[in-house]
Protein backbone atom coordinates (compact mmCIF):
# COMPACT_ATOMS: atom_id res chain seq x y z
CA UNK A 1 0.00 0.00 0.00
CA UNK A 2 1.57 3.09 -1.12
CA UNK A 3 1.58 6.01 1.82
CA UNK A 4 0.00 9.67 0.52
CA UNK A 5 0.57 12.92 2.13
CA UNK A 6 -1.88 12.23 5.16
CA UNK A 7 -3.75 8.78 7.18
CA UNK A 8 -6.97 10.12 5.07
CA UNK A 9 -5.68 10.66 1.76
CA UNK A 10 -3.44 6.99 2.06
CA UNK A 11 -7.19 5.52 3.41
CA UNK A 12 -8.80 7.05 0.35
CA UNK A 13 -6.31 6.39 -2.90
CA UNK A 14 -5.55 2.68 -1.50
CA UNK A 15 -9.64 2.15 -1.49
CA UNK A 16 -9.96 -1.12 -3.05
CA UNK A 17 -14.04 -2.31 -3.17
CA UNK A 18 -14.42 -5.37 -2.94
CA UNK A 19 -17.37 -5.33 -4.85
CA UNK A 20 -16.55 -3.28 -7.53
CA UNK A 21 -13.46 -3.96 -10.04
CA UNK A 22 -13.72 0.27 -11.60
CA UNK A 23 -12.90 2.43 -8.96
CA UNK A 24 -14.95 4.96 -11.20
CA UNK A 25 -18.17 2.22 -9.98
CA UNK A 26 -18.23 2.18 -6.29
CA UNK A 27 -19.78 4.94 -4.77
CA UNK A 28 -17.29 4.98 -1.82
CA UNK A 29 -14.47 5.89 -4.08
CA UNK A 30 -14.06 9.77 -3.64
CA UNK A 31 -10.20 9.62 -4.83
CA UNK A 32 -8.60 8.22 -7.52
CA UNK A 33 -4.91 8.36 -7.67
CA UNK A 34 -3.00 7.43 -10.90
CA UNK A 35 -0.04 6.05 -10.34
CA UNK A 36 1.47 6.24 -13.70
CA UNK A 37 1.17 9.84 -13.94
CA UNK A 38 1.35 10.75 -10.36
CA UNK A 39 -1.70 12.90 -10.36
CA UNK A 40 -4.85 12.57 -7.72
CA UNK A 41 -8.56 13.06 -8.99
CA UNK A 42 -11.71 13.81 -7.02
CA UNK A 43 -13.94 11.10 -8.97
CA UNK A 44 -17.36 12.60 -10.77
CA UNK A 45 -19.91 9.96 -11.36
CA UNK A 46 -21.13 10.66 -14.84
CA UNK A 47 -21.34 7.11 -15.51
CA UNK A 48 -17.76 7.33 -16.77
CA UNK A 49 -14.37 7.07 -16.01
CA UNK A 50 -13.90 10.47 -15.49
CA UNK A 51 -11.91 12.82 -12.46
CA UNK A 52 -10.90 15.82 -11.93
CA UNK A 53 -7.56 16.80 -11.17
CA UNK A 54 -6.56 18.12 -7.88
CA UNK A 55 -3.16 19.92 -6.70
CA UNK A 56 -3.64 19.89 -2.99
CA UNK A 57 -5.02 17.10 -0.64
CA UNK A 58 -8.75 18.20 0.33
CA UNK A 59 -7.79 17.04 3.97
CA UNK A 60 -4.67 18.22 4.87
CA UNK A 61 -3.86 21.04 2.76
CA UNK A 62 -0.47 19.59 1.55
CA UNK A 63 0.70 20.39 -1.77
CA UNK A 64 0.28 17.07 -3.68
CA UNK A 65 3.30 16.16 -6.83
CA UNK A 66 2.72 17.33 -9.79
CA UNK A 67 1.65 14.97 -13.08
CA UNK A 68 3.91 13.19 -14.67
CA UNK A 69 1.76 12.83 -17.57
CA UNK A 70 3.64 15.24 -20.05
CA UNK A 71 6.99 14.30 -18.67
CA UNK A 72 5.65 10.68 -19.31
CA UNK A 73 4.98 11.16 -23.16
CA UNK A 74 7.60 12.88 -23.69
CA UNK A 75 9.96 10.42 -22.15
CA UNK A 76 8.04 7.72 -24.44
CA UNK A 77 8.55 9.80 -27.55
CA UNK A 78 12.27 10.33 -27.30
CA UNK A 79 12.51 6.44 -27.10
CA UNK A 80 10.50 6.50 -30.47
CA UNK A 81 6.85 5.41 -29.29
CA UNK A 82 4.29 7.86 -30.60
CA UNK A 83 1.17 6.36 -29.90
CA UNK A 84 1.85 4.68 -26.96
CA UNK A 85 -1.48 3.67 -25.97
CA UNK A 86 -1.69 1.77 -28.79
CA UNK A 87 2.23 0.53 -29.12
CA UNK A 88 3.51 -1.84 -26.65
CA UNK A 89 5.54 0.20 -24.42
CA UNK A 90 7.83 -1.12 -21.84
CA UNK A 91 5.97 -2.77 -18.77
CA UNK A 92 7.85 0.57 -16.10
CA UNK A 93 5.44 2.96 -18.00
CA UNK A 94 2.62 1.17 -17.22
CA UNK A 95 3.37 1.73 -13.54
CA UNK A 96 5.30 4.57 -11.51
CA UNK A 97 8.57 2.59 -11.92
CA UNK A 98 9.33 4.68 -14.53
CA UNK A 99 10.17 7.30 -12.91
CA UNK A 100 10.87 6.31 -9.36
CA UNK A 101 13.59 3.97 -10.49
Amino acid sequence: MKNHCCQNMTRRANNKCEEHSNPFDCPDNLIYYNERFDEYGLIIYDGGDSSLQINYCPWCGTKLPNSKRDLWFDTLEKLGFDDPFEQDIPKKFNTDEWYRK
